[in-house]
């Protein structure tokens, strides 16, 4: 007798089912009459569309500080094995070690300059910059202020380069929405939108004093050095801080700030204050 174990079962075609049961479609979101839904998907194209623009121009910031510290031997308490060994040693080829950060940037021209944080390339030996589209560089430095927690790095000029374009943080008001791009954790270019929470906030505890922009758009560490942008996909600050033990507060440095900081490096024959 021939067994039937492998044999799929029979399926049972079913009866027909009432036209009810056919789940409607929804409409294309283009298609939406819903005022407020409608001026939700406006604010929604506008996110996509800043989005679009300046994260090509956003950059990733690695840098590399080599640490030099000699071989250091067992110390011994008594001082004439100490004297003996410390002359032994004093020759002794030196360890180097490696300490890696990261952090963001953007192109402001195509002439090949970046604007980033200080404290992103404060002590690098080495800094190189990854583009959207995997191109890496080497950077220079070309400028910096650790008081003003700014610097401008250089990398090859090229016609392809995608720019920020750079807008005015005078009269932003709070409330506006605000939108992060920056590299947080390692994670490139990310995208987060929120509000300015406040504007012209000071004794911070930061090296610079001057005024900041706060904001609820997501900052975190790898966000330092990217910009801070308007509905319209201008930068309007450099995102610069946060406050560790909260969240939801983040501060950038405004945009005009920048602005009359590059001015001055312009017209000084010296790009790197004392």
């Amino acid at each position: 007798m021939a067994s039937c174990q492998n044999e799929p079962a029979s399926v049972e075609a079913p009866n027909t089912l009432p036209a009810s049961l056919l789940v409607p479609q929804a409409p294309p979101k283009d298609q939406i009459d819903d005022i407020p839904a409608r001026a939700l998907l406006l604010t929604e194209k506008a996110f996509i569309r800043v989005a679009k623009r300046v994260t090509p121009a956003v950059v990733n910031i690695s840098t590399v500080h080599f640490v030099r510290h000699p071989d250091q031997p067992n110390r011994q308490k008594d001082g004439f094995f100490q004297d003996f060994l410390n002359d032994m040693f004093k020759n002794a080829p030196r360890r180097q070690f490696k300490q890696k950060s990261l952090g963001s940037g953007f192109i402001i021209s195509k002439e090949g300059f970046i604007l980033t944080n200080h404290h992103v390339i404060s002590e690098a030996d080495q800094i190189t910059i990854r583009l959207s589209d995997r191109r890496e560089f080497i950077g220079e430095i070309v400028a910096k202020d650790h008081r003003r927690d700014l610097a401008v790095i250089k990398i090859p000029p090229h016609q392809d380069l995608p720019v920020a374009l750079l807008g005015s943080s005078h009269q932003i008001e709070v409330g506006e929405w605000a939108i992060a791009i920056g590299n947080p954790f390692g994670l490139d270019r990310t995208v987060t939108v929120g509000v300015i929470s406040a504007t012209g906030r000071n004794h911070l505890g930061l090296p610079d004093e001057g005024e900041f922009l706060q904001t609820d758009a997501s900052i975190n560490v790898g966000n330092s050095g990217g910009p801070l942008l308007n509905v319209a996909g201008q930068v309007i600050g450099i995102n610069t801080a946060i406050v560790a033990s909260g969240q939801g507060i983040g501060f950038a440095i405004p945009i005009d700030t920048v602005k009359k900081l590059i001015e001055g490096w312009v017209s000084r024959p010296s790009a790197e204050p004392g």
